[in-house]
């Protein structure tokens, strides 16, 4: 394959190498939920936990598009949404509500992705919310929490509901208001809210159809949620940071902005 070689990061002296990695792994996630239409404006947020026991986070910075987030722009803050890495950065606090509470309750997960997308929404408008329709979307069969809509998330009591409804599960769904994917790597978060869209567009063009359903039945819902468990990797979506998905799309990145690692 003639391919295109990732441009070497400049990283600065005082991050070390590990966070460095979170930086531009992270950067790419805000990078790829722009590019496949999942962005709100310069709106909601993607967290990446910093390795160390600091528990610090890196977030984007208020005000910027997904397609202006790089490494060296985002912003380090702890639990609380407290400036770490110092600098005149502004963070939007009140939506960083969800995000904390996940990353403080979840100590496995690595990254939290929320989307206000138009599929993703309309689902969650939905009294069954996501149905069990397509293969890609039967990855999250009898795995996804759902939180009631409580108005726009900017309180701290509405915390406690918000992990409570996650439970252990990777995705959620907030009603009449959008969706959350996690995963222990950027790239696993990735693929599961691209999946978790996926699904949802899916489901809103067969609703759209006017034709009457035809989902698997239970026992084969069940059985393709096991292949997807079991067999990750070879299909191309298991949890290694270096299964084909996630070079290949840090390669489109490069191609679309080669700036985009600065």
């Amino acid at each position: 394959m003639n391919l295109v070689s990732p441009r070497p990061a400049a990283r600065p002296s005082h991050v070390s190498e590990a966070e460095w990695k979170t930086r531009v792994d992270l950067a790419a996630c805000y990078r790829l939920v722009h590019h496949h239409g999942m962005a709100m404006l310069v709106y909601n947020h993607i967290t990446a936990r910093v390795p160390g026991p600091e528990h610090h986070i890196l977030i984007n910075e208020f005000g910027l598009s997904y397609d202006e987030i790089t490494p060296s722009n985002l912003v380090k803050i702890d639990l609380d949404g407290n400036v770490v890495d110092g600098g005149a950065h502004e963070v939007n606090k009140a939506g960083y509500i969800i995000h904390s509470c996940v990353h403080r309750a979840r100590p496995d997960v690595a990254c939290v992705i929320h989307t206000h997308s138009r599929a993703g929404v309309a689902v969650s408008c939905l009294t069954e919310g996501l149905m069990p329709l397509n293969q890609e979307g039967l990855q999250f069969y009898g795995r996804i929490g759902y939180h009631d809509y409580e108005g726009i998330a900017v309180y701290a009591a509405e915390q406690a509901r918000l992990v409570a409804n996650l439970g252990r599960n990777d995705v959620m769904i907030l009603r009449n208001h959008g969706l959350i994917a996690t995963g222990r790597t950027i790239s696993e978060a990735f693929r599961r809210i691209y999946y978790l869209e996926f699904a949802c567009r899916l489901q809103l063009d067969v609703m759209a159809s006017g034709r009457k359903f035809a989902p698997p039945p239970p026992e084969v819902c069940a059985h393709t949620l096991a292949q997807w468990d079991d067999g990750a990797a070879a299909i191309g979506t298991g949890n290694d940071e270096h299964t084909r998905e996630w070079p290949a799309l840090l390669r489109m990145l490069d191609r679309k902005d080669p700036n985009w690692r600065a």
